[in-house]
């Protein structure tokens, strides 16, 4: 994977040269490749967060803090996000702050709450009484949805739920999303607000604990055979350029003056994509040894197991019908791409430049797929 200086100055895009942006939660993984997208592309980007939540992260491998204005403080706060509304006066707001994990949200329910929902209501509060912000997109999931574990899909128009905690307050922050959008930001001048919620977003750079991915990446760097604790469970994976490639298509359309926009919205991946985790186990296995290193078997995680979903995908034909959205990596690809990132870093390569290589990689393959977004 060899990118020239040219691809990656491609990504300057003439509807974000300029334009003011904050996004909340840069300092996270989701949130780091969108703030180095977002600049790549030529916003002025502000970022709001707590400190990075890993060590190492991605946020300081790739030097972030020196390409942004970085905030640290807390979206439970609602003092200090109104001050970072204040100082970075954005035209957009991407909000991705959250606990954004499941066990934890076992052994924290409180925090979970006061991040996901009061922190949603926070964000979206100091919008209204800003007046320069034109467009939000809120960030949630797809556990947001009441989970029936069915074979069908869920659908934007389905009831939102949760069983655990985490799911449970994604829920909550989209009847906040929507309570805000039907009372404050209906009027034509408003703020325009949609939310979107993304597959389980899988990428070079994640080191959260208690996640896939993650967790397979650290066990082949030690040498030691990984924990599965669910190989049957399956899940909508994508790599996560695909869901900030939707997230940015909206803010685009939102931009534009599109307020039928302003709705929810599922990014997900290709039904086939809908992969157990024991798939995932042994084709990262593959992949890695392929690269050249070494990967141990999986053993079963023999640890206490909260409830968790089984079965999970997600409808994206809304996005593909309005949007022209469409993923553009299958999941093999995917995986490659997450190996190819964490081999390259690991041997000395500097992950600023890898990840904006597959940025510019991923802006190329959507181009070609008629992603307008990343083009």
């Amino acid at each position: 994977m060899e990118h020239g200086r040219g691809a990656v100055e491609a990504l300057v895009t003439p509807v974000w040269q300029g334009r003011r942006v904050l996004v909340t939660g840069h300092t996270g993984f989701k949130g780091s490749w969108l703030s180095l997208w977002l600049h790549a592309m030529g916003a002025d980007v502000t970022g709001f967060a707590l400190p990075p939540p890993t060590d190492p992260s991605l946020f300081a491998a790739a030097r972030i803090a020196g390409l942004i204005r970085h905030i640290e403080g807390d979206v439970r706060d609602l003092a200090a996000v109104r001050a970072a509304v204040a100082t970075a006066r954005p035209e957009v707001i991407f909000h991705l702050a959250a606990q954004p994990l499941v066990r934890l949200s076992y052994e924290q329910p409180v925090e979970t709450y006061a991040t996901n929902v009061m922190g949603t209501v926070h964000v979206l509060e100091a919008a209204r009484l800003d007046g320069a912000v034109r467009a939000i997109v809120s960030v949630t999931s797809d556990k947001c949805y009441e989970n029936r574990e069915w074979i069908w899909p869920y659908r934007e128009s389905d009831p939102m739920g949760g069983h655990d905690p985490y799911s449970s307050s994604k829920g909550c922050a989209e009847l906040v999303t929507a309570a805000w959008r039907k009372s404050f930001f209906a009027d034509p001048g408003a703020p325009a607000l949609a939310s979107v919620r993304a597959g389980n977003v899988i990428g070079g750079g994640d080191w959260a604990a208690d996640r896939l991915v993650p967790d397979l990446v650290r066990a082949f760097e030690a040498g030691v055979s990984p924990l599965i604790r669910a190989p049957q469970a399956v899940r909508p994976w994508q790599h996560v350029l695909e869901a900030l490639g939707g997230y940015i298509q909206i803010a685009e359309r939102l931009l534009a003056g599109e307020r039928h926009f302003a709705d929810g919205w599922n990014f997900g991946p290709a039904d086939d994509d809908a992969r157990p985790v024991s798939w995932i186990v042994e084709r990262m296995r593959a992949a890695w040894t392929e690269s050249g290193g070494a990967a141990s078997d999986a053993l079963p995680d023999a640890g206490p197991r909260p409830h968790e979903a089984g079965l999970l995908r997600l409808d994206c034909s809304k996005a593909r019908a309005a949007l022209g959205w469409r993923p553009a990596l299958n999941l093999e690809r995917t995986i490659d791409w997450i190996v190819a990132w964490h081999r390259a870093v690991a041997g000395g390569a500097d992950a600023r430049a890898v990840t904006l290589g597959q940025i510019a990689d991923y802006a190329a393959a959507s181009s070609q797929s008629g992603d307008r977004a990343a083009a």
